[in-house]
Order: C-alpha cells, then structure tokens, then sequence
C-alpha cells in the first residue's frame, strides 16, 4: 500500500538525476568501466523491475539506488575473488593483491553506508574527529556547536553505528567493530 504523497519511481529521470554518480562510484569501486557500465545498468533494470517496492519514507530515490549498486558491486567483487588464477607466475601474483583490494573496498563500501545511516551531525562529528582528526575544540569552533554537545553526539553516532554494521563489523579490534565503537567513544569520553 503506498503512501498518498508518493509517487512511482520514474526510472527514466532517476537515471537523468542519478547515473552519472552511479557510474562513478562503480568505477571507483570496480576499477573497470565495463564492469561498472554492466552494474549500473543492471542497477536501473532492477530499480525498473521493483519500482513499485520503493518507499520514499524509507529514503531518497538516490540513496535507494545506491544501495542497489552497492549490493552488485559486491557481488561483482565476490565473482572476481572467484574467479580462477592465471597460469604463468607473473599473473599469479596480481590477483592475490586485488583480491586483498577488493576485500577492503567492500569493508569500505559496508562502512559508508552505515555512516549514510547516521543524521548529519553523528556523521559530521564522527568523520572529523575520527576520519579527519580534528580535535573536538576545534570542531566546536568551526561549528558553534559546544563540545559537550559534539561528545554527545560522537557517543551516540558510533553507538548508531555500531548498530549500522551489526553482521558487517569484524571482530579484529577494528574501532567500528561490534563492541569497539564502545571503547572509540569512551576514549572520547
């Protein structure tokens, strides 16, 4: 049952709006722009096909046909990982390397969607202090926001996200992982 102000996804303008960044953030996480091409295409042929499932309470067209693509840029990447080794020695080595960077750039694919999960100002305090590393005075400087307020908001931004990754997080002491953001935010404490 859809909302009254909602309307059907018109596929053709969201890929007007949307393709180009689409696109761009395959290829980034592909390396390869016929791969990325053939991800976002079968992104929209999705988005196409389940047109009556989105909801635009449960996000923007946008955000929904990134989650699209991020689930087939890992499949792609899992394929890859699949795929068999070359024969002579020089290639052997390549793959093993690119597997490694592919494992990263899904963990860094999950990441940035649990932080796109977050508010604004969780995401905000969490990727300058944490990512950016600026001091909380600072922040509060920039922002006019006071520095109780940011660690309020480091604390529950990280707890938010510990929650984002659930399954995702990786129990070797990573600072995002299922418990670690607990000490990340006490050391903020």
């Amino acid at each position: 049952m859809r909302a009254e102000d909602d309307t059907e996804l018109d596929v053709r303008d969201a890929f007007a709006a949307h393709g180009g960044a689409l696109f761009s953030f395959a290829r980034k996480a592909l390396g390869d722009r016929a791969e990325a091409e053939d991800c976002v295409q079968e992104a929209f042929i999705r988005a196409w096909r389940n047109r009556d499932l989105y909801r635009s309470e449960r996000g923007s067209v946008r955000t929904w046909l990134f989650a699209i693509t991020r689930n087939l840029i890992i499949d792609s990447l899992r394929a890859r990982a699949r795929r068999p080794a070359p024969s002579d020695l020089e290639k052997m080595q390549w793959p093993s390397e690119q597997v490694t960077e592919d494992i990263l750039i899904v963990e860094r694919l999950v990441l940035y969607e649990a932080l796109a999960t977050l508010t604004y100002e969780h995401r905000q305090v969490i990727a300058a202090v944490q990512l950016n590393g600026v001091g909380y005075s600072e922040l509060s400087a920039q922002t006019g926001v006071p520095v109780a307020t940011l660690r309020t908001r480091m604390y529950y931004g990280l707890r938010s996200l510990r929650t984002a990754l659930g399954g995702h997080a990786r129990e070797e002491g990573d600072a995002f992982a299922a418990g670690g953001a607990d000490d990340v935010a006490r050391a903020y404490d």
